[in-house]
């Protein structure tokens, strides 16, 4: 498979600093060695997309902070993700903050739209991310993201990269859920998304929660992205994340759901965010989130 590495190391959508350091650390975790070993030919966008240090930015708009830079670079990015679809490449995509997700969530938006295919999207994370400005407690734009792309939010969201909906909520599922507001809550019932809290994966197990995951998708699109926020891991296992939140997979649960997924023939794409190497132990969380990669490709023991 041809992979297309991008990087947009980003973290003016969340509150702690240090996820701009994410992309280097999943690099020197060995990243591109691990896929080239699975057999795949990587090409990486280098250097990746530009970002300035938030000192020198205006936050803005305290319900919706930094929301100019984030929209700047996620245009970028937008438009890189739907450059490596057309050249039929597998897009990697490395953050950063959850909020680069505008970003890759729009440009395979505009590439499924105009090839008229359907797509959707699993959201791993330990948190919904389906806030608006009017219903965010903290005005932190990595919150809002997946109901942007949903079409749910600040007009600069919804709009970038073209003016329609990115994203069909009904071909959207979340697992490892733990942490909602309850205005987001709501919304999220509203717009009939799929959801696996990490309560519902404990009731059922991991292997029957990604095979009920995997039948979702099967039914109703013809590609799958996958997008990963390391705080669904327990922080004993990932602890160099943004917002670390007891309760979530294991190391031998996580590698579970991302081989299930990669065995699924219906992934065209990924990502992976929140890698904070400043709140990290020895690049431990860099190198789960590289053999978790691995694993969404092809990746097996045996």
């Amino acid at each position: 498979m041809k992979v297309r590495i991008l990087e947009l190391p980003l973290d003016f959508g969340a509150s702690r600093r240090g996820s701009d350091m994410g992309p280097s650390a999943m690099r020197l975790a060995g990243l591109k060695e691990v896929l080239t070993n699975l057999g795949h030919e990587c090409s990486d966008m280098f250097p990746g997309i530009p970002a300035p240090p938030m000192e020198f930015a205006d936050p803005g708009d305290g319900r919706a902070k930094f929301l100019v830079p984030i929209v700047e670079a996620c245009s970028k990015l937008a438009e890189e993700t739907e450059r490596a679809m057309d050249q039929g490449y597998f897009p990697l995509i490395l953050g950063g903050d959850h909020s680069i997700a505008i970003g890759s969530l729009s440009g395979l938006g505009a590439y499924y739209k105009k090839k008229g295919l359907s797509w959707g999207c699993l959201w791993i994370d330990a948190h919904g991310d389906f806030n608006t400005p009017q219903t965010s407690l903290s005005g932190n734009i990595h919150g809002m993201i997946l109901a942007a792309a949903c079409g749910y939010g600040h007009p600069a969201l919804t709009g970038l990269h073209g003016n329609f909906t990115k994203l069909d909520p009904a071909n959207v599922a979340l697992i490892g859920v733990r942490d909602l507001d309850s205005q987001e809550r709501d919304l999220m019932k509203e717009a009939g998304l799929k959801v696996f809290t990490m309560t519902g994966v404990d009731r059922i197990g991991v292997a029957e929660s990604a095979k009920q995951v995997i039948a979702f998708f099967k039914g109703r699109v013809d590609r799958l992205h996958v997008s990963l926020d390391m705080d669904a891991m327990d922080p004993m296992y990932a602890p160099g994340v943004g917002i670390p939140l007891n309760g979530g997979f294991s190391y031998r649960e996580m590698l579970l759901l991302a081989e299930e997924l990669g065995s699924s023939l219906i992934m065209g794409s990924a990502e992976i965010v929140e890698v904070n190497p400043a709140l990290d132990i020895r690049n431990q969380t860099a190198r789960i989130a590289v053999e978790i990669a691995g694993r969404l490709l092809g990746g097996r023991i045996f």
